[in-house]
């Protein structure tokens, strides 16, 4: 039977009912001082959890040291842990999903974010093109990291443990990992990032190392049927880029099928910085079309998705589900309209990082417009 967005799906362990999954996404309000979820932030999650759907949560810095733009949320504080854990709540009460992203940003990152002020991390001494954030939220060119000693990837890989056991402690019901955009893992993953002699260098065998060890580490806590992988094998955010991204990612999905995860996150090229700016990159590759023959498991596309175009990507069998995040933005009852065919609010970008409600929880329900008129 040809599946569509309203046929049910296993993930892992949980059956869902629909296929509409909402994406990470990065909004910068997080309550201050300490990076801490807030009532806001439950009232937004629960907004958008629909009964049987799947949410993952904005990317959450695993340390002080993985943050990279200001009023990010964390998951490695108590305070962190009970603002989660509200919203964790909030989406079961709408009988929905919910997932954390682990996100380390690495080089991505200023020294107004760091501990001490020290630099930022990554696996090369390679500074990134283009504008950081600064924890005053502007905009200053990236600074150059340090490289992480051999010495020390042992305590980073237990971190990110940590940090998908906050995760269970906050009431998640798994973790994705995140692997695009240019942030920490995926420098590891790419070469013109990850330029390390060591055993986390050079190969691609080495280069994915990191990777497996994270999801080792982070299955321990959850079994892999609880755990994710976000990976974008054709983007350009965050100054990210592979020379032979076939033969890297196909490496890797061949060896994450192994390894009976929850899903994968592929994120399509079409889309790299779109959260940036208005982005339909043209005449590119399918990631999800390209590399479904590697995977056997639960694959979920993201990236510039609308209604008729995710029917098609899951009719032909290039997807399992669909991530829709601008869209799930400004309708936070996004498959009930889909269901019903209604049309969508415009998303307003200007209100798509930091602020408070506008932009945020004020945008109207199918219902809300319909009884207003």
């Amino acid at each position: 039977m040809t599946a569509t967005l309203f046929s049910p799906l296993a993930v892992g362990p949980y059956e869902l009912a629909h296929r509409v999954v909402m994406a990470p996404l990065t909004r910068m309000r997080a309550s201050q001082p300490g990076n801490v979820p807030s009532a806001m932030n439950a009232e937004y999650y629960a907004q958008r959890a629909s009964m049987g759907g799947l949410i993952i949560s904005e990317g959450s810095q695993i340390s002080p040291a993985g943050q990279g733009m200001p009023a990010t949320p964390g998951i490695h504080t108590p305070e962190q842990i009970a603002g989660w854990k509200a919203v964790t709540e909030a989406v079961h009460a709408k009988r929905g999903r919910i997932f954390l992203q682990l996100w380390h940003v690495g080089r991505i990152s200023h020294s107004s974010h760091q501990p001490g002020g020290g630099l930022p991390f990554a696996p090369s001494a390679i500074a990134a093109s283009g504008h950081a954030f600064t924890a005053a939220f502007e905009r200053v060119p990236f600074e150059t990291p340090q490289a992480i000693d051999t010495d020390l990837m042992p305590l980073l890989i237990e971190v990110y443990g940590q940090a998908a056991a906050n995760a269970k402690a906050a009431g998640f019901d798994g973790v994705e990992i995140h692997g695009a955009n240019g942030y920490l893992i995926e420098q590891f993953l790419q070469a013109r990032t990850n330029q390390r002699t060591d055993q986390y260098g050079g190969s691609i065998e080495n280069r994915t190392r990191l990777l497996l060890e994270v999801i080792e580490e982070v299955s321990g806590v959850w079994g892999s049927d609880r755990v994710g992988v976000r990976l974008s094998p054709f983007g350009i955010a965050n100054d990210s880029g592979e020379d032979d991204p076939l033969r890297l990612y196909g490496h890797i999905i061949r060896e994450l099928d192994r390894l009976h995860l929850a899903y994968l996150h592929l994120i399509e090229p079409r889309a790299s910085g779109a959260g940036q700016a208005e982005v339909d990159h043209k005449n590119v590759p399918s990631a999800a079309e390209l590399f479904r023959p590697a995977w056997s498991g639960t694959l979920i596309a993201a990236g510039n998705f609308k209604p008729e175009t995710a029917e098609v990507a899951l009719a032909a069998g290039h997807a399992d589900a669909i991530a829709f995040g601008r869209l799930f933005i400004a309708n936070p009852d996004l498959p009930e309209r889909i269901r019903r065919g209604a049309s969508l609010n415009p998303y307003h970008r200007t209100t798509f990082y930091g602020g408070g409600t506008e932009g945020y929880t004020d945008y109207p329900t199918l219902d809300a417009r319909e009884a207003a008129e």
